[in-house]
């Protein structure tokens, strides 16, 4: 993934989110080797949305304006970066996502499941503009961001990714999605807890519905508008 990333001369904060003592040492060597990488370290285990995040802080402090997320498990396709950025330089008050196009490695669990929480995220937006809210390849504009996080605790874990446009289409930050293809690596390891991940994203579609009925005349009243 680094050596992919290295020809587009981008800074890359790279979290490790409390790996062992192995993987740390194996990281450690590779900022050595890559002078644009960044290494920061939790100490705990925060999950992927707490290591999501502290990538996104780590890069606003610095004074970057946009950041791009990638999964490091090798599902995205990075052929695909040079056009988000083009579409983010374009588009700079937007988010840029990849809206998934998925070959036939997808476990079976997983696709049934974006097709619950986009159900849900339908009725938390009113809308169809959120084309998926799980696919962690994304282009984000920081100072929307950085606004939201200050006044609303995010999900640490796998809720974050939904939440966050969520609660960014809620706030008026613009949304616009691009085709990507999505693979699922033979031998990749998923770090999705079956029982407790999906506790905590059920928990959040509850959060967001409740929050969705206060805001139904914003929301209604941005539809009538467009």
């Amino acid at each position: 993934m680094v050596r992919t990333l290295a020809p587009f001369n981008l800074p890359i904060f790279m979290v490790n989110d409390a790996s062992s003592d192995k993987t740390r040492d194996v990281l450690e060597a590779l900022e050595q080797d890559t002078p644009l990488l960044t290494l920061v370290h939790h100490q705990t285990n925060q999950g992927k949305g707490g290591a999501v995040q502290t990538g996104l802080n780590t890069a606003y402090a610095q004074g970057f304006t946009h950041a791009l997320q990638i999964d490091a498990d090798g599902q995205h396709n990075l052929a695909d970066i040079a056009p988000m950025l083009a579409l983010s330089q374009n588009n700079p008050k937007a988010v840029i996502s990849g809206a998934p196009v998925f070959d036939d490695s997808i476990p079976k669990h997983r696709f049934i499941s974006r097709y619950i929480t986009h159900f849900w995220v339908t009725i938390e937006t009113l809308s169809f503009a959120l084309k998926d809210t799980m696919c962690g390849f994304r282009v984000y504009p920081l100072a929307p961001y950085d606004s939201l996080q200050r006044r609303v605790p995010l999900g640490k874990r796998m809720d974050f990714d939904i939440e966050i446009l969520v609660r960014l289409y809620w706030q008026n930050t613009p949304v616009i999605f691009r085709p990507t293809k999505v693979t699922y690596p033979e031998d990749g390891a998923s770090h999705f807890k079956l029982f407790k991940d999906n506790l905590l994203i059920s928990w959040m579609h509850t959060r967001l519905f409740f929050g969705m009925l206060r805001r139904i005349p914003s929301l209604l009243g941005r539809k009538f508008q467009s």
